[in-house]
């Protein structure tokens, strides 16, 4: 019989270090499972963004109310998202941000769009 294969002293063996390896390795599991689920949370509220952003000057450069973009805009962005709108000579821009106690990054999208008003005032409105 070879040293290894003797059975040592009773009470010796290896039976606890499963229960401590796993007392370390699930709490890491779920931790790590956690932290991709809130960064899948974050990428969806980032597109929210775009996407809202991307509406809100849609409906500014079809010459809607303010109020109305504002409502398109905030219909499209993630809760809590604050919607701004301006305007730039002929373009109209939508910013769209989402504060930063909900995420630690941060999140904002904008988007530019020329005013309709615009293209038919240099007299490239009209159709075939």
């Amino acid at each position: 019989m070879c040293r290894s294969e003797r059975a040592g002293p009773p009470g010796r063996g290896e039976d606890g270090y499963v229960t401590a390896e796993a007392a370390v390795v699930i709490p890491t599991l779920v931790a790590l499972a956690a932290f991709l689920v809130w960064g899948l949370m974050a990428g969806a509220a980032q597109l929210r963004c775009v996407d809202a952003a991307r509406a809100g000057a849609r409906a500014a450069a079809r010459s809607e109310t303010a109020a109305d973009v504002l409502r398109v805009a905030r219909a499209a962005a993630p809760a809590g998202a604050e919607v701004s709108v301006g305007r730039d000579g002929d373009l109209v821009r939508v910013k769209v941000a989402v504060p930063m106690p909900r995420f630690p990054v941060a999140l904002a999208a904008e988007a530019a769009a020329l005013d309709e008003s615009a293209v038919e005032r240099a007299g490239g409105g009209g159709g075939p």
